[in-house]
């Protein structure tokens, strides 16, 4: 079985105003709301490539319980902790002449309510996958992910971690079985520019080295590089398409590198699997679906 973790689900709100201005009242062309958060999205590329997953978080409210609704709607399990205090957050994304974001800050999450998840991660099996994706809210500790994986030290368990600087840094020690960062987060956590693949193999190299598994870097237009744990690296362009929405590719990346690993036990297909995924959530103004990443399988050349 494979979980998602999300700390601060949401709902988005995306909202289209064709010359938005401040001061005014601006009215929406079109607006659309998902349910969101990194984990979230994981769990919802997954299911639409067709693998059952359980989605783990904090939901608090009636946007919450909204969250949860619009995930059963899609088929998509979930076991969530509900928390008293505040409501799961909505951000809201303006696209107009450019893109704004308002993101929410999301309710509180006591200690009581972490004691409940690690209940939870208790449950997990042998050979099971765990995805702990996006930002810690304020209100939980920093260490978070660091403090998971300490937890389940010794278990059988293929944990991914798809999250920024030091949430990532402080993690591989635990040696994670997969981390996705991108060209700019990978030169963020060396203090440097990464100008081409190169670059991207040298400093990933140095992840691998300090304890991850599988290092897999998207480049957005110019494409994807993995280091796998058997030495191999693995390199592509972009697959050829139009950009409509790139929130959610990354994560549908790592869902489709999952993917494919569970459907091959072979890195060079899961690698496809994530670049074409990932491509496919690009190009889609909503999360990628099985049709359209086969679609990008058959035409893309590795």
């Amino acid at each position: 079985m494979i979980y998602t973790v999300t700390f601060n689900p949401s709902l988005d709100y995306v909202v289209d105003v064709k010359e938005f201005r401040t001061g005014v009242v601006n009215r929406t062309e079109r607006e659309e709301i998902y349910p969101g958060g990194k984990g979230i999205n994981v769990s919802m590329v997954l299911n639409n490539l067709g693998y059952e997953n359980t989605a783990f978080g904090f939901l608090a409210g009636f946007t919450g319980d909204h969250i949860e609704a619009l995930l059963k709607e899609k088929g998509i399990r979930t076991d969530f902790i509900s928390v008293a205090k505040g409501c799961s957050r909505i951000n809201v994304k303006l696209r107009s002449e450019e893109e704004t974001e308002i993101n929410g800050q999301g309710p509180e999450i006591l200690q009581e309510d972490i004691g409940r998840l690690y209940k939870k991660l208790d449950s997990l099996q042998d050979g099971d996958i765990l995805v702990l994706a996006g930002s810690i809210p304020d209100v939980m500790p920093k260490s978070m992910y660091m403090d998971i994986m300490e937890y389940l030290s010794g278990r059988k368990l293929k944990i991914a971690v798809d999250a920024t600087k030091d949430l990532l840094l402080n993690v591989l020690k635990y040696h994670p079985f997969l981390i996705k960062p991108n060209n700019h987060e990978l030169g963020e956590m060396f203090r440097t520019v990464i100008s081409g693949k190169e670059d991207v193999i040298q400093y990933a190299r140095k992840l691998q080295e300090m304890g991850a598994a599988n290092v897999l870097v998207s480049m957005a237009g110019e494409g994807a590089v993995l280091l796998a744990e058997d030495g191999e690296v693995y390199q592509s362009e972009a697959p050829k398409g139009v950009v409509k929405n790139s929130v959610g590719a990354g994560d549908s990346m790592v869902a489709g590198f999952l993917a494919g690993y569970l459907k091959s036990a072979d890195y060079r297909e899961a690698f496809k699997m994530g670049v074409c995924t990932g491509s496919a959530s690009a190009f889609s103004e909503g999360l990628a679906t099985k049709q359209e990443v086969e679609e990008l399988l058959a035409s893309h050349r590795f």
